[in-house]
């Protein structure tokens, strides 16, 4: 089924236009549904070079993934618009999705893959070199920075962890405290024997010479150097626009950012609304949030279909000719 974009009311509307909002847009678009997908333009690896560990495709840039995907939509005849939803609420047994701009279209089901927001620590200089040499997942980016002196920035307790991941990528590991941890006894006690540097101290601001990372400066004035900086950032969904239907991010129970809660097929407890990517899963990969996008969409369609099976019986049953009439 084509549509085109001026049409106002679709099978779907996918919010997000990342790899798990047109990974189900496009399995949408080849089950034959009218399928929109609406996309702030804010990936959350925007910053970043390249995509790694994604399969077949380890490299390439992040625009030209999303580029070759809203094309592949396209080819099945689903729309892929650029804009902001403002607000979705239900309309006439369907939803009501609202644009920026006051321009509003119905969708029988919803697909939210509007991802996250990561939030950085108060460091200068620090959002500058976000997904270049100062990363966040050792298996994003973990290769790229391998070997060289990796600092590790804790932002709370998780520090521990990221740290010993980190340490596979290179013998020569820094975990800065920034006054947001302290290791336990147990904990000192591997870092140690794993040759894990501590260093104590608020960081202040990150060192750049040319366009290299090269340490960070601490509040009371030392420079540690460093080759690369890790960061756990604490990530929220973005999901404002689903307060009218009663759905608000619930904290993760790692402490780190927020989800939208939903089932292993990315059901939520709103009827007709699936939530599929980072939105549902803070950790998952570009791999990851597009299996995650494609199995929503297989659940959304099957839905739609056992809705149009009662539909198609009801209609049946008000057209049939009393026996013996």
């Amino acid at each position: 089924m084509t549509v085109t974009e001026n049409e106002a009311r679709y099978d779907v509307v996918v919010i997000g236009g990342g790899a798990a909002g047109l990974s189900g847009a496009l399995m949408l678009a080849r089950a034959r549904r009218s399928v929109l997908v609406v996309d702030a333009g804010t990936p959350r690896n925007a910053p970043a070079e390249a995509v790694h560990g994604l399969f077949a495709r380890d490299g390439v840039p992040p625009a030209e993934l999303l580029a070759t995907g809203r094309g592949e939509v396209r080819r099945y005849g689903g729309a892929v618009i650029d804009g902001r939803v403002v607000e979705v609420s239900r309309d006439d047994g369907g939803l009501r999705v609202e644009l920026e701009g006051g321009h509003a279209i119905g969708a029988r089901r919803l697909l939210v893959a509007s991802g996250v927001v990561d939030a950085l620590p108060d460091v200068a200089g620090l959002r500058e070199r976000w997904g270049r040499d100062v990363v966040h997942c050792p298996y994003c980016h973990g290769w790229e920075v391998r070997d060289r002196r990796i600092g590790v920035l804790a932002t709370g307790p998780r520090a521990m962890h990221q740290v010993q991941l980190f340490r596979q990528w290179s013998d020569d590991v820094v975990l800065l405290l920034n006054d947001a941890m302290e290791p336990s006894g147990q904990e000192a006690e591997e870092l140690a024997a794993r040759g894990i540097e501590v260093v104590a101290g608020a960081v202040a601001s990150v060192e750049v010479r040319g366009d290299a990372l090269t340490g960070v400066r601490l509040a009371d004035g030392r420079l540690v150097d460093l080759g690369a900086l890790a960061v756990a950032t604490r990530t929220d969904a973005r999901a404002e626009f689903l307060a009218p239907l009663g759905l608000e991010p619930a904290p993760h129970p790692s402490g780190m950012g927020s989800t939208i809660a939903a089932d292993a097929f990315g059901r939520t407890a709103a009827p007709g609304v699936w939530v599929a990517g980072n939105a549902a899963d803070m950790s998952a990969q570009v791999g990851g949030a597009a299996a995650a996008g494609a199995m929503a969409a297989a659940q959304i369609n099957m839905d739609l279909v056992t809705e149009e099976i009662a539909s198609a019986v009801t209609a049946r049953r008000d057209t049939a000719v009393p026996a013996g009439s």
